[in-house]
């Protein structure tokens, strides 16, 4: 196949191995560098520059005035809650539909050729996907929009210095469109907190229940998961502020997580063609669970010797280390 092959299980195994971009290598590349920034896809296009029309679009067209938050009303908490479950809803939807309800591409390219689960007790109501919505929602949105909510009401109130797109738009400009560096830093952290032992039995294990996931098992996390995930908001407290940064920064930690639980390496569009969801890596985390902890643009995995390319040799390296970590643990 061009794109990859079943295995005798009939898991498919893409034939592109999972890698990093062209940036933080040696020695440097910066011809490789900068057409990985304008190519498409790249870094910009086509999932960053989407998250970031999106957070515009929600904090300019789509949220009350500032002023608003310095006292915010119910009825200003109901809108953004549901604004925000509104976006989920259609972008998570909008997978689960397509590849999940309506199987247009049946399982080309899906991962595990096995569905999502029914009758399970792991999960509420014997659901995985029903389990995996009440959380996002129920939870995720939730907390989500608390700390929307109390960002912008320490912004209102004066506590934080607010800049103007109009008089700084390269800082603007800058801070908008490297949401995704301190997301993957961020999310790398606190994937690495959570796996420790007493955080992964209290809260995370709920997110891996999904060894198969799906569009929606991408937000299903455990509400003190979901405390740690969205706090990659707070960075913004520590410099001159927009209520954008904070906006962006959250439509992108509520909606990302949808192509990478995909649990399809590609789309196939009605043309034809096919686009490459990216979500290979977190796949062999949510199979593995000991690999590939960031997002994929800081190779933090491979610094840190949890990087899996899904190779052969990458799983023979992983089981290595996982065997000497226990015998170190029972000496």
């Amino acid at each position: 196949m061009k794109f990859g092959r079943r295995d005798r299980r009939e898991h498919y195994i893409p034939n592109k191995r999972v890698g990093y971009p062209p940036v933080f290598v040696w020695p440097v590349q910066p011809f490789s560098a900068l057409k990985w920034l304008i190519a498409i896809p790249g870094y910009f296009m086509p999932w960053n520059v989407f998250y970031v029309i999106v957070g515009l679009v929600a904090w300019f067209l789509l949220s009350p005035a500032l002023e608003s938050f310095a006292s915010p009303s119910f009825e200003t908490v109901i809108f953004l809650f549901f604004r925000n479950a509104g976006f989920v809803a259609a972008y998570f939807g909008a997978f689960h539909l397509r590849l999940y309800i309506q199987r247009r591409q049946d399982i080309k390219f899906k991962f595990n050729p096995v569905w999502p689960q029914t009758g399970a007790k792991k999960f509420m109501f014997g659901s995985q996907t029903v389990d995996n919505i009440i959380l996002t929602i129920g939870s995720g949105v939730t907390i989500w929009t608390g700390f929307e909510i109390g960002l912008l009401y320490l912004a209102a109130n004066d506590f934080l210095i607010l800049i103007s797109p109009i008089d700084q738009p390269i800082y603007f400009l800058v801070m908008i469109f490297t949401v995704h560096l301190w997301r993957d830093l961020h999310f790398y952290l606190v994937h690495r907190l959570i796996h420790w032992g007493p955080l992964y039995r209290l809260a995370h294990n709920v997110h891996h229940k999904n060894i198969n996931p799906g569009p929606w098992s991408g937000l299903a996390m455990h509400p003190v998961e979901h405390l740690l995930y969205f706090s990659c908001a707070f960075i913004y407290l520590l410099f001159p502020f927009h209520p954008a940064f904070i906006v962006i920064t959250l439509i992108h930690a509520g909606l990302s997580p949808a192509p990478g639980h995909a649990g399809f390496e590609r789309v196939v569009l009605d043309d034809g063609r096919s686009v490459d969801l990216d979500s290979y890596a977190h796949y062999l985390h949510h199979k593995y669970f000991e690999c590939n902890y960031a997002d994929g643009i800081l190779p933090l995995d491979k610094w840190f010797g949890t990087f899996h390319d899904g190779s052969t040799e990458a799983q023979k390296k992983m089981r290595d280390r996982l065997k000497e970590n226990l015998i170190s643990k029972t000496q």
